[in-house]
């Protein structure tokens, strides 16, 4: 029995089912959120879930933050309906555009997210998954997320 929820053909793995691990960073690069899908899922489809997922978070005195004030993503998430919801949240949205060239200077701030998630990568579980039920996969998701932070 091979796949299970949260599952899907890989685009580029011959069509094999695999899971897309989608992650919201802070500025150091320690998760904050984590939502997983499957492969084949579009990456702008979850950016609304993945902002609502974002726990409080602490600082300075009063009342917590509840989401960022910025959001860097990369071209996977470059949609113009997105970019409104985000700023619905209050959130001022830096996403590369599609079809411009490299060198726009987000790439400073974007390589954060892609070292957390080689960091999740490193724990073979996550990198192949072995679990059919989303829900455990998920789990050991969330795990690797606080060994991260560890």
């Amino acid at each position: 029995m091979k796949g299970g929820q949260a599952t899907g053909p890989s685009p580029v793995d011959r069509g094999k089912a695999g899971s897309k691990h989608h992650l919201i960073v802070e500025a150091h690069g320690i998760p904050l959120a984590a939502i997983t899908t499957g492969g084949n899922r579009n990456d702008v489809t979850q950016l609304i879930p993945l902002i609502q997922a974002v726990p409080p978070i602490r600082g300075k005195r009063g009342r917590p933050l509840r989401r960022p004030k910025h959001l860097y993503a990369d071209r996977g998430y470059d949609h113009e309906v997105y970019r409104d919801k985000v700023r619905r949240f209050q959130i001022t949205p830096h996403v590369a555009r599609r079809g411009t060239g490299h060198g726009s200077g987000l790439g400073v701030h974007r390589w954060i997210v892609e070292g957390a998630i080689a960091l999740l990568h490193w724990f073979r579980r996550l990198r192949i998954r072995w679990e059919i039920r989303d829900d455990i996969h998920h789990a050991f998701v969330t795990l690797g997320c606080a060994v991260i932070c560890w």
